[in-house]
């Protein structure tokens, strides 16, 4: 499922910079504020992306290595570093970092942590996949698992202990960020795709634009503000921020 996403955000992605060429390298085009932008790099072939930084400018995402391997990198004071993979594997993915440098994502379809060099695997998370996808700086950390022969579930992580955060009666539910208050968002699907929000053991639909229309929350701050994207009566999608 998570890389199914990524491959649409890419292609995406592509898209917005085939379309851009006509502007100057290195410097976005505006007739406002000017921004810098700096080439990362790759572990080694030519593709990479950043999934997030946090306040100290450390940036993580992943990239393909000179062997042909996709590998989570941390990138820090113009540095990359290859964050590797559990014993055996070839494939991990880096998706968030905390203020404290605590890293995220998976590695061989295991949820992981990496801390100060060390990667811990978090395990299936009682199912036969997972992925961890948002960690906030009270070291929370939140993603989702497929549960054994059955369909995704949004969990909550700390101190090695699994909180299932349930579907509100649909068929899955999947979690991207988690704020310092504790709080989630994610969506649930089941007859539609409804974004929410967990807090203490409640999950709240947040609705969406149109009636019958769909919505993703992707992120939240620590005011619970949340944004991500809802169908519009005609059919559009659209980015929205949620508030209460």
């Amino acid at each position: 499922m998570k890389r199914t996403i990524c491959m649409a955000v890419l292609l995406a992605v592509v898209a917005a910079v085939s379309m851009g060429t006509g502007a100057a390298s290195g410097q976005a085009a505006s007739s406002g504020q000017q921004y810098s932008i700096t080439d990362l790099g790759t572990l080694g072939r030519a593709f990479s992306q950043a999934f997030d930084i946090n306040d100290r400018g450390q940036v993580v995402g992943e990239s393909w290595t000179a062997s042909g391997e996709f590998h989570a990198f941390l990138w820090e004071k113009g540095k990359m570093t290859d964050l590797g993979t559990l014993p055996g594997g070839d494939f991990s993915q880096a998706r968030a970092i905390n203020d404290r440098g605590q890293v995220v994502g998976s590695s061989g379809g295991r949820a992981v942590l990496w801390e100060k060099g060390k990667m811990t695997d978090l395990g299936t998370l009682g199912g036969d996949f997972g992925i961890a996808t948002g960690i906030n700086n009270r070291g929370q950390i939140v993603g989702w698992r497929n549960l054994v022969l059955g369909p995704s579930r949004a969990f909550v992580w700390e101190k090695g202990k699994i909180t299932d955060l349930g579907t509100l009666g649909g068929d899955r539910s999947l979690a991207f960020d988690i704020n310092d208050r504790g709080q989630v968002v994610g969506f649930i699907q089941g007859d539609a795709t409804h974004a929410f929000l967990w807090e203490r053991g409640k999950m709240t639909d947040l609705g969406t634009l149109s009636a019958g229309g769909s919505g993703i929350a992707f992120g939240i701050n620590n005011r619970g503000q949340v944004v991500g994207i809802s169908s519009t009566a005609s059919g559009e999608q659209h980015a929205v921020l949620w508030t209460k």
